[in-house]
């Protein structure tokens, strides 16, 4: 199949890409490279710099590659503290770009369409762990613009038929020996206490240690962006057998914030200090998805479910590239 793969330079797209060409399929990559690295690219996959809000742009993207198959959709702002900052940037950026881009693979004849999504759904859970089935009470306003693109998907598969999946993550974690996270600014746990092992940072303070959990600390659910990766390629196949679906993507068992502090000490032999600092206004005490309905009717089984699995291919990039894709 041929593939567009927007945000093909960020961190998830990047390794989707490589999986995707590593299975067979051409792959063309949309990025702007406002969060991307051109270096993250794969060198087989054909590279177009364009900006998603730009309609123009994006139908002519779709012209310039014509017999695109399926479209798997990263490029996003997925900054939730920013979004409650800036909340236009993203009720009208990362709409505005995924409207455009769903409109524009529907009236090229795009047939299948997977769009990344968000735990951040799920402000209010019925359930724990998490299922795709549990009322979507979205958290922020970038939890609201995933939202929007998912009923966006659903008028335009009832309008035009196009078929889709929605895949919501919860923990996005881990690397593979070229490709890994490297934002600005690095705002996410994993990394953040890897650069303290790196000398980078003095010290990690966690939001909290009075949380009703084991140790006081949040729990949170990680998922390897490898296992990520597999299962947007699974998802390609399973709408056209299944239809459209939704879909949580996480292990099932949750990680405490201490825990992956002491996992990364184990794995770095660095003594990371670490402090606790007072809560986090809004965050939960426990997020956990049940990926039980992809694994039923895809298959998907994780490579990587372990925290020091998902934490010793993460330090195993970062250990490497020191300063990310400068390194």
């Amino acid at each position: 199949m041929k593939i567009l793969v927007t945000g093909g330079a960020g961190y998830i797209g990047s390794v989707a890409t490589v999986e995707l060409i590593a299975a067979g399929h051409e792959v063309v990559v949309a990025d702007n490279l406002y969060q991307g690295h051109r270096a993250a690219v794969h060198p087989d996959a054909a590279f177009v710099n364009v900006d998603l809000r730009d309609e123009p742009a994006v139908k002519q993207l779709f012209v310039d590659h014509t017999g695109i198959d399926a479209v798997m959709h990263f490029a996003s702002y997925t900054l939730v503290g920013e979004s409650m900052q800036n909340p236009a940037k993203y009720l009208r950026d990362n709409t505005v770009a995924g409207v455009n881009l769903i409109d524009a693979a529907v009236h090229a004849g795009v047939e299948r369409f997977i769009v990344s999504s968000t735990a951040n759904l799920f402000e209010e859970p019925e359930t724990m762990p998490i299922e795709p089935e549990n009322k979507v009470v979205p958290g922020s306003p970038y939890g609201e613009s995933k939202h929007i693109l998912e009923r966006t998907l659903h008028w335009y598969e009832r309008i035009y038929g196009i078929k889709y999946a929605c895949l919501r993550y919860f923990n996005a974690a881990g690397g593979t020996p070229n490709r890994g996270e490297d934002h600005t600014p690095e705002l996410h746990l994993i990394p953040v206490v890897l650069q303290v092992a790196l000398g980078q940072r003095d010290q990690i303070t966690l939001f909290g240690g009075d949380y009703p959990t084991r140790d006081g600390t949040c729990v949170r659910d990680y998922v390897h962006i490898v296992d990520l990766a597999s299962a947007h390629i699974l998802a390609l196949d399973g709408i056209a057998r299944l239809g459209s679906r939704k879909y949580n993507l996480g292990n099932g068992d949750g990680f405490t914030n201490l825990e992956v502090v002491q996992a990364a000490r184990r794995i770095t032999g660095h003594a990371i200090p670490c402090t606790i600092g007072e809560r986090r206004p809004g965050d939960p005490a426990i997020l956990i998805a049940s990926a039980a309905k992809i694994r039923a009717e895809l298959g998907w089984v994780p490579r990587y479910p372990t925290i020091d699995d998902i934490i010793g291919s993460a330090w195993e990039w970062h250990r490497t590239h020191p300063h990310g894709y400068r390194s």
